[in-house]
């Protein structure tokens, strides 16, 4: 039987909010991180998480100046910010309750759980000096709830609405992320290479918890050509542009079965995918990185919206 849209809908932003949630703390580890590394008193690299997370204009209209720990309590805490890990989490949360009897009584539990534990770290003022302590922890949390959704759910239509929800905002973030890096701190020509430039590549790396897995398939060679084509095409890395899209025409693929009709989506999904397996990271890097990434988060956006019309999301 085929689930009704609203439902199909909450699943979907269920586990795109709770990907929201792990990724935001992910930028904000990017951020901290490349922070590190900067050389000038000018927080650049805090206005490429804001332009990278799509929440620059929401910031300047609240603050005035770029202040870091400012836009760190934005990314994490603000309530008015609705892609901030407080609001994430809540709205996950929100969805999950009302999907409730298509969700395992482990995962409904751990998303609770998750929820109350994130909410209570997130509820008063951060200390500059736990900042990793609560970054580590949102990372902790949602991965328990990934580990609950593995475990326990059966693989039918839910949970492939799960997984298209997770990995859409997954590919999303993997690109923003990379974009973080190119955007403003992309180096002088005379850094290209060095050992400062290598470290910032380096440290995108541990931010998306690749930084050893890296290590095994490059022999810790890092050079930034090998790290973009690590998060870009990489099919055997969980957050790699490629390996995302995987999971995507994969799961669009058992819907098309289940529901015995093959809808624009899974054409336009294939299409991303096949244009990552055709460039090369040289060919993109030569066609320019940040308009590639520019355009596949725009594709991946209309893809999320094709899947919300196929299955009507919406009344």
């Amino acid at each position: 039987m085929a689930l009704l849209g609203r439902t199909a809908n909450g699943l979907f932003w269920m586990f795109r909010y709770i990907e929201r949630a792990e990724n935001m703390a992910r930028l904000v580890d990017a951020g901290q991180r490349l922070s590190l590394t900067n050389l000038s008193a000018e927080p650049d690299e805090w206005q490429s998480v804001l332009v990278s997370a799509g929440v620059e204009a929401a910031y300047r209209a609240k603050h005035a100046e770029l202040d870091p720990d400012t836009i760190v309590d934005f990314l994490l805490r603000d309530r008015d910010n609705p892609s901030s890990v407080r609001s994430s989490i809540e709205t996950a949360r929100t969805n999950g309750r009302m999907v409730r009897t298509a969700l395992t009584r482990d995962l409904w539990e751990t998303l609770n759980e998750s929820w109350l534990i994130t909410k209570a770290e997130l509820q008063r003022p951060l200390d500059p000096r736990r900042l990793q302590t609560v970054l580590d922890l949102v990372k902790r949390q949602t991965a328990l709830i990934r580990g609950a959704f593995y475990g326990t759910m059966l693989r039918n239509e839910i949970f492939d609405f799960c997984h298209l929800g997770a990995f859409l905002e997954r590919a999303d973030n993997t690109a923003r992320i990379l974009d973080v890096k190119y955007w403003v701190l992309l180096p002088e020509h005379s850094s290209v290479g060095s050992s400062l430039d290598n470290f910032q590549w380096t440290s995108i790396l541990r931010s998306v918890s690749a930084h050893r897995s890296y290590a095994w398939e490059y022999d810790a060679d890092y050079k930034a050509v090998n790290i973009i084509d690590f998060l870009m095409l990489n099919r055997r890395l969980p957050r790699s542009l490629a390996y995302c899209y995987d999971c995507i025409e994969e799961s669009l693929k058992y819907l098309n079965r289940n529901y015995e009709v093959q809808h624009p989506c899974y054409l336009t999904a294939g299409a991303i995918k096949q244009r990552l397996a055709d460039n090369s990271v040289k060919e993109i890097i030569d066609g320019g990185l940040h308009e590639f990434l520019e355009a596949f988060i725009l594709d991946n956006n209309r893809l999320a919206g094709e899947i919300a019309k196929s299955y009507r999301f919406y009344p």
